[in-house]
């Protein structure tokens, strides 16, 4: 199937979720929000909801700094 993350098409398995997802990528879910579809997903919510075709994610890594 194909998504687009971050404005890049890219071409995923079938089946697999947003935790999945973040994995794949190498991106620490503790550290990331993530907008499927210009809605946030709250963090909780990662393992129960899949990613389908034509999903448009937004992944923004969250950083801390003083």
């Amino acid at each position: 199937m194909e998504v687009t993350i971050n404005g890049e098409r890219r071409k995923l398995p079938a089946g697999i979720n947003v935790s999945e997802l973040l994995e794949r990528l190498s991106v620490d879910a503790s550290r990331v929000v993530v907008e499927r579809n210009r809605e946030v997903l709250p963090r909780e919510r990662y393992d129960a909801t899949p990613v389908a075709e034509g999903d448009f994610l937004e992944l923004v890594e969250i950083v801390g700094g003083g």
